[in-house]
């Protein structure tokens, strides 16, 4: 069995996973209070998206390979298919926006933020295996059933506390406090799915398809950047639903009292 090292680089990754993690989660908890805060038609669903793409593509997705920038296996390089990591890509964005669809019909039932989070949280678990798939080695990769039950269960745990954040929290310190609670999960799915692996390294030195790490996280980190950037402009400039009302000035001059009608009353005959 090969040597599994999964902090090669030291504590850089997992920080850098977490700090990820948490930039997702604060912007996705301000989309979706924003969400909240529009009517209905083409605003809200516009913030629900964004909040997904936030919490899916930036605090789950971009999570989970920088973390694995810190994976090695020693005796083999480490490749990665760039359809199936872009399609894990796609099914963790796709099912955030799902569960944030289901729990959002109505935040107060129990049992919808329940299914909601066991559609996002089997959604996150199914990103990460297929990320997982998307590994190129000189070697079989095989998983424990055990581990990788348990990872299900934390995976969707920590859906549903997302999800329950997304909907519900609305102050700017509660949403603080969530985000770095969310990176914790996040972080612990990934690394209570991960201590799930074994890899049996073959001796042959075959070439290896698929792209370097470092070659293939360049342009979606790219993107999901600009991206990010792009949705806290967006935030910035439109008003917390709170801060809508301007208040009035204390020193602003009174207006002026409009004209005063007088009614005459006949004298009595």
């Amino acid at each position: 069995m090969g040597q599994i090292n999964q902090f090669d680089e030291g504590l850089l990754t997992p920080v850098a996973a977490y700090a990820i993690s948490c930039v997702g989660a604060v912007l996705g908890l301000a989309c979706t209070t924003r969400a909240h805060a529009a009517a209905a038609g083409w605003a809200r669903r516009r913030w629900f998206a964004l909040g997904a793409f936030a919490i899916g593509g930036t605090g789950i997705w971009a999570t989970h390979f920088v973390a694995m920038l810190g994976f090695a296996v020693e005796g083999t390089p480490i490749r990665y298919d760039v359809p199936l990591t872009l399609a894990s890509l796609a099914v963790a964005v796709v099912v955030v926006g799902a569960g944030l669809a289901v729990a959002a019909h109505d935040t107060g039932r129990v049992a919808l933020l329940a299914a909601g989070g066991a559609v996002t949280g089997i959604g996150v678990a199914t990103m990460h295996y297929v990320g997982m798939a998307a590994l190129r080695m000189r070697g079989h990769v095989s998983y424990d059933p055990a581990t990788v039950a348990i990872s299900v269960g934390v995976a969707i745990v920590a859906a549903t506390l997302a999800l329950y954040a997304a909907l519900n929290i609305r102050t700017p310190g509660a949403s603080l406090g969530a985000a770095l609670a969310m990176g914790v999960a996040v972080g612990g799915m990934h690394y209570t799915g991960m201590t799930a692996v074994s890899v049996e390294v073959d001796a042959h030195n075959s070439p290896l398809s698929g792209a370097e790490t470092s070659h293939l996280l360049a342009p979606p980190a790219a993107g999901l950047t600009l991206c990010t950037i792009a949705a806290l402009c967006m935030v910035g400039w439109r008003p917390h639903p709170d801060e809508d009302e301007t208040p009035a000035r204390a020193d602003a001059p009174a207006e002026p009292p409009g004209p005063v009608t007088i009614e005459r009353v006949p004298p009595p005959s």
